[in-house]
């Protein structure tokens, strides 16, 4: 496929800008990507006058400018995350005929924003929108296994977020650890009966470029179908799954 060296570079600097934490000098652009600052310097014109940079000429500094954030958000309204998962979640639900489910994580909750629905299967509390605590969840589960322990204290530093449905499950920092940890050894999160009674579910992170977990693949099933001893192998579906939907992403492959 032919490249564009010029669109490239602009690119390169874009990217790079969009990983700093403050705006930077063009002379640090230059050294960072390896580019003639000549170059940078014309790229950076062109950008600024697109929109997608902007130069604060009184710091001799560059950063985003309002036309990446436009670029952004346009990237949210289209629901991308959605349109990229349904065709391999719809074909995950078509080869183990279990119900399955995208959701992503918000706060100490879980919200699910995609259900494929298995033929002649009931409907379950995991339609879209939903919102459920994620420590109770295989879908938050997985995605909790994959954060950094401060983040995870930090999504349950107060004690109320550990809500409960039916009496089950971790109530306490100290007792949803092991269970994260559990899942983290094996790949793969699971529940069995703290959502609903008699159905269970297991669960893979999508992982982005940065091994960060943008959402969660699961299924779910009624737990005398499955026994536990079968769990695994219906996992490593759900692994695939969530390893395709990354690769479309242009996430995580591994």
């Amino acid at each position: 496929m032919a490249t564009v060296p010029a669109a490239q570079q602009a690119l390169r600097i874009l990217q790079h800008l969009s990983h700093q934490a403050a705006p930077v000098p063009a002379s640090s652009i230059a050294r960072d990507l390896r580019l003639p600052r000549s170059t940078t310097y014309h790229l950076l014109d062109t950008l600024v006058g697109a929109g997608f940079v902007t130069h604060l000429a009184d710091q001799r500094r560059y950063g985003l400018g309002l036309a990446a954030y436009e670029l952004g958000t346009g990237y949210s309204r289209q629901a991308p995350l959605q349109r990229l998962a349904r065709l391999p979640l719809s074909a995950l639900v078509d080869r183990t005929g279990h119900t399955g489910h995208l959701a992503v994580l918000h706060g100490p909750e879980v919200v699910y924003v995609l259900e494929e629905r298995a033929r002649g299967r009931a409907p379950l509390i995991t339609d879209v929108g939903v919102r459920l605590p994620a420590h109770l969840t295989a879908s938050g589960r997985a995605i909790l296994a994959a954060l950094p322990a401060a983040q995870v204290r930090a999504l349950f530093a107060d004690p109320e977020a550990f809500v409960q449905r039916h009496g089950a499950g971790p109530t306490s920092l100290s007792a949803l650890r092991p269970v994260l940890a559990a899942g983290r050894r094996r790949g793969w999160a699971d529940e069995d009966g703290t959502v609903t009674p008699g159905f269970a579910s297991v669960g893979v992170a999508v992982l982005d470029h940065n091994d960060y977990p943008v959402a969660s693949v699961a299924l779910t099933f009624a737990s005398v179908e499955v026994p536990e001893a079968a769990r695994a192998a219906l996992a490593e579906q759900v692994t695939r799954t969530a390893r395709t939907i990354a690769s479309r992403l242009g996430g995580h492959r591994g």
